[in-house]
């Protein structure tokens, strides 16, 4: 029995319809069809490599039924010529020389072979991954399968429905999210890397005497290692913080400066409670504050220098001037506003299937193309099919990466077969 070929072979370059690093890659190898070989091979290569990218997931005998010779087209006409004109100027002087007189640059050719494939377009699945809501076709038939797509409304577990123009389908957004959003589980490559860092922090932490940073109170709030600090590190930072400004309020200050402190305890609690979405931006903030308090503080509790006047008969300086208050609210309320944003969509979630915060999958942007027949919305997760997918003048509608020759060469070996 032969063994059968991996779906990603390096051997055997085939461009698949999935969002991957070996479909960019085939891609990158694409050529020209060897002209050097004789039509029938040329035609069955050129069908097997376009084969292996539009519907795949299609039994070849379901799409040599699909497949059909007539393809749709439209042709562009100038709207102001016809206005002016009624088509009998093009045969006014035949024969006089005036039609080998220098004629206006002819339109680009209409690239009709292109369109082959044409039918698999309005197929649910396909129409799912066009409109970016799965990371490969073969995901967006397994949502169809599972009944996460509903069309104009309605639940479609059938994924090779055939879409009519100005049929809605929408997808479930969770579902979206973990079809773009990056893998919860790395690569071996990144577990082993993670491993290596993990070891490196605690040998890091052995020769450190067993001490996490951020214990004292005058410890600097950055780590010692290079590397983004985990969100347990910055919990533990942020209470040691807030031990500090106990620390700060149990000593004996004045009711102005308690109030300072306290509103910014009320500051670290909140940020506390958010500690796994908090960020070393925001936490290199509050101890910039923290500082900044604590140096304020100090210059106030300092003996005045020995004047002529009394220092009771002076009026006391404020402990913060008006500037230093904005900057410090708009610092306090830009805090507040990260912490909601937050905690409001992209939180960590031990229980989502994807990578928390969600950030969009790897090699995503090569793909980002949504085509002209589809009018997508990205809020809610639901798209339009406008219309079927027509050939213009230089350009044929459905996506395609292969070359123009690749595609005729596949029309004809399908011609044929009728």
């Amino acid at each position: 029995m032969r063994k059968k070929p991996r779906f990603h072979s390096l051997k055997k370059l085939k461009v698949r319809q999935d969002m991957s690093r070996w479909t960019l890659y085939s891609i990158a190898q694409l050529k020209r069809p060897d002209l050097g070989r004789t039509f029938f091979q040329q035609k069955w290569t050129a069908k097997a490599d376009t084969r292996a990218y539009h519907g795949e997931q299609i039994r070849e005998k379901k799409w040599a039924r699909q497949f059909k010779r007539s393809i749709p087209a439209v042709v562009s006409m100038d709207h102001k010529y016809l206005a002016r004109h009624d088509g009998s100027e093009q045969a006014a002087g035949r024969g006089a020389g005036a039609d080998a007189q220098e004629r206006a640059r002819t339109p680009p050719m209409t690239p009709y072979m292109q369109m082959t494939y044409y039918p698999t377009e309005r197929r649910l699945d396909t129409a799912v991954f066009r409109a970016l809501f799965a990371s490969s076709v073969r995901q967006a038939r397994q949502f169809c399968v599972h009944g996460l797509v509903k069309v104009n409304g309605k639940k479609m577990p059938y994924p090779g429905y055939l879409l009519n123009p100005g049929d809605m389908f929408q997808v479930e957004p969770s579902s979206v999210m973990f079809a773009t959003g990056a893998p919860k589980e790395r690569s071996s490559t990144a577990r082993r890397v993670a491993k290596e860092r993990a070891a490196q922090r605690a040998e890091q932490r052995e020769a450190s005497g067993g001490q996490t940073p951020r214990q004292h109170p005058e410890a600097p709030l950055a780590p010692a290692r290079g590397d983004e600090p985990s969100p347990a590190e910055l919990k533990r930072q942020l209470q040691s913080m807030m031990d500090s400004v106990d620390g700060v309020l149990a000593e004996d200050v004045g009711a102005k400066d308690k109030q300072k402190f306290r509103a910014f305890r009320q500051t670290i609690k909140s940020a506390l409670a958010l500690w796994r979405s908090a960020s070393p931006e925001s936490l290199s903030t509050l101890d910039a504050q923290f500082d900044f308090l604590k140096t304020q503080l100090a210059g106030r509790s300092a003996p005045a220098p020995s004047t002529h006047t009394s220092s009771a008969t002076e009026a006391p300086t404020p402990l913060f001037s008006a500037d230093d208050e904005r900057k410090m609210r708009r610092a306090f309320d830009k805090l507040r506003l990260e912490a909601e944003h937050a905690s409001a969509w992209n939180s960590r979630n031990a229980a989502a299937p994807y990578a928390t915060p969600w950030r969009p999958r790897d090699y995503m942007s090569a793909f980002a193309f949504i085509p002209r027949y589809l009018e997508v919305n990205q809020n809610v997760c639901a798209a339009v099919y406008l219309r079927h997918p027509v050939a213009r003048p230089g350009l044929a509608e459905v996506p395609t990466p292969f070359h123009i020759e690749t595609g005729q060469l596949a029309f004809n070996w399908y011609l044929r077969r009728r």
